[in-house]
């Protein structure tokens, strides 16, 4: 299978949803993005990787995890977001030490946190690109006026929120109570709530 690298576009934020995070990438030979919803937690962690000038006075989780790979001479040469499943997207970590290479598995928003920090790469595979990439409208002046902003405007967000919607509307209850509880025991609680409101509706 053919891997695309991905570039990220921005963070998106709304504000009729607490906690509604979505990192959007785009791929680097193509107009398509990846939505990935993500915590409030990750979403600061990789915005401030993003924000090179902003510095917290003590190092963040994921600060502290290059720092210890630091030291230990451990590089993260690449991520690679290799599988979704029901929505979740799952990533691996390549790593390297003494020319031994290990592969780690992730969380993505984990994932591409860390690669921000290591200056790695980040791929998916096409047909993940296929099955969940979207074209976003923006608007091109507006665009350019923002090149450097990581935030994206709340209309991206409804685009990204009601394709993520689309994603549960023809399941099933009984797929939707399942869903909740991976949801739940994987700590995906965006993603939960999100599935509550779908089941709310029914």
């Amino acid at each position: 299978m053919s891997l695309v690298r991905l570039n990220i576009k921005g963070i998106s934020y709304s504000q009729t949803q607490n906690g509604a995070y979505a990192l959007i990438l785009n791929e680097v030979d193509g107009d398509r993005k990846l939505p990935i919803v993500i915590g409030a937690f990750e979403a600061q962690s990789i915005a401030i990787a993003l924000e090179k000038e902003i510095r917290p006075p003590r190092p963040l989780t994921h600060d502290l995890f290059k720092n210890f790979a630091d030291r230990f001479d451990i590089v993260v040469k690449q991520v690679i977001i290799h599988k979704l499943v029901d929505g979740v997207f799952y990533s691996s970590l390549i790593c390297e030490r003494d020319k031994i290479e290990e592969i780690i598995d992730a969380r993505t928003s984990d994932a591409i946190a860390l690669a921000l920090r290591f200056k790695a790469p980040i791929f998916t595979y096409k047909n993940i690109l296929d099955k969940a990439g979207i074209y976003l409208k923006v608007n091109p002046k507006k665009e350019n006026e923002d090149q450097d902003s990581i935030l994206v405007d709340d209309m991206v967000v409804e685009e990204i929120e009601a394709s993520i919607q689309d994603n549960y509307m023809d399941k099933s209850l009984e797929e939707l109570h399942t869903l909740l509880e991976e949801a739940v025991t994987n700590e995906d609680y965006e993603k939960a709530a999100k599935i509550r409101d779908e089941i709310s509706k029914r």
